[in-house]
């Protein structure tokens, strides 16, 4: 019987997976509704999430009837996309109607671990756990062929965009990593605001082996120039990077790229930082950033360091050398790391966003329970609305949380925890 059951998954998965390679991006809404059909959905579609992650955007193929966008916030498909976990709804045929009869799945739609929106399946009856776990793997392959995709076309991208994009955020978002990274025992997550708009805010992480790479930059200015100052910047910090340079010699080489690109009054403040996954100690390079923060137990540390000159400045001011700082992280802590437009962000009565209330929204959200991912996206808006969503400079955060050494996690794991 099960291997019965799993023959009509197993179908769907290769004729999805073997179409893939001669696959146009305009095909994916049909290809994946027929796919999907074998597993009992009568209607599929897909919806992706724009780039401010406030709606949820349907995925067409070219010359469909149109569809509206639903809200992230406070619609059931919605809910698929905040929490990362399936939603079935009786007799539902859309995120808010319903016909009586049958039920639609909501499934959330995940490259990797980044969140890029929620796929429908109508269905005759409600699923049980079998055929959610089906319908689950069936819309994680049809989140990997997605991103796999994008770069050969431009609907997905036109997709996400519900407005017009500026070149400087053009520029930023072709250099951005995904949002979120989950492996091991680390989960690394960052938002960029505002999305449409962004030039000279950025950052970029790797984890290789046992360490987590992050940095995060503010490049001076605004627009054009800060973008490529940003492009730059982080470019060569990849640069550092996959040559297996530690941060301070990194830090050196930016700082002289952009000395003699842009000269002697041109530079990005940053944050370089290393995390040795197997045992918690964080490392960290502050060239000109808001300190970064700890959440501990519900309760907000901030992290101490001697700051050093910005990248751009330091080579031709005789900075010194760069100072690093340490400390040892303990299981499940969350690092914060943000640039000064998120705290220095004023309301039009002119009160900052602050260090304060960043924290203790940050301390609410992890204690809802919260993904990083969602508490990102939350943090994001707030910072958006407490400037009535017009930002005089750009924010960016990036949160990495550390789950503990990697035997901890798997003795949790064998014990149920």
């Amino acid at each position: 019987m099960e291997a019965a059951a799993s023959a009509p998954l197993g179908h769907a998965f290769s004729s999805l997976a073997l179409s893939s390679s001669r696959l146009h991006p305009d095909d994916i809404p049909l290809l994946v509704a027929n796919e999907a059909a074998k597993l009992g959905s009568a209607d599929t579609t897909i919806y992706l999430s724009d780039m401010e992650q406030r709606l949820l955007v349907p995925l067409q193929a070219p010359g469909a009837r149109p569809a509206d966008p639903m809200s992230i916030d406070g619609t059931i498909a919605g809910r698929a996309y905040r929490t990362q976990r399936p939603v079935t709804v009786a007799g539902a045929t859309t995120a808010e109607g319903s016909n009586g009869a049958g039920a639609t799945a909501w499934l959330p739609l995940l490259d990797s671990a980044e969140r890029i929106g929620a796929v429908s399946y109508a269905l005759d009856e409600e699923p049980d756990g079998q055929l959610l776990g089906q319908l689950a793997a069936f819309s994680n392959l049809v989140g990997e062929l997605i991103a796999n995709k994008a770069d050969y076309g431009d609907s997905i991208t036109r997709t996400r965009r519900i407005q017009d994009m500026t070149l400087a955020a053009e520029m930023r978002w072709s250099l951005l990593p995904p949002l979120t990274f989950t492996g091991r025992n680390l989960t690394i997550s960052g938002i960029v605001e505002p999305a449409y708009e962004i030039a000279g805010d950025t950052f970029d992480y790797a984890v290789n082996d046992n360490t987590a790479h992050v940095v995060i930059i503010d490049a001076v200015g605004h627009g054009l120039e800060a973008a490529r100052i940003a492009d730059l910047a982080v470019s060569a910090y990849r640069h550092g990077r996959r040559r297996d340079l530690g941060p301070v010699e990194t830090y050196r080489e930016m700082d002289q790229i952009l000395s003699q690109q842009f000269g002697h009054e041109k530079f990005a403040t940053a944050q370089l930082a290393t995390l040795d996954i197997a045992n918690g100690q964080l490392c960290w390079l502050n060239a000109g950033h808001p300190p970064p923060m700890v959440i501990r137990r519900g309760h907000r540390i901030d992290l101490v360091a001697e700051v050093s000159l910005p990248i751009g400045l330091s080579h031709s001011h005789d900075g010194g050398d760069p100072k690093m700082a340490a400390t040892a992280l303990e299981p499940d802590d969350v690092v914060l790391f943000f640039s000064d437009g998120v705290v220095e962000a004023r309301s039009v009565e002119g009160e900052e966003f602050g260090r304060d209330r960043l924290g203790d929204m940050t301390v609410r959200a992890l204690a809802a329970g919260q993904e990083p991912a969602e508490t990102m996206r939350l943090l994001g808006h707030a910072i958006l609305a407490h400037q009535l969503g017009v930002l005089q400079d750009d924010a960016t955060l990036l949160i990495l949380t550390w789950h503990g050494p990697p035997a901890e996690r798997r003795a949790l794991a064998a014990n149920g925890g």
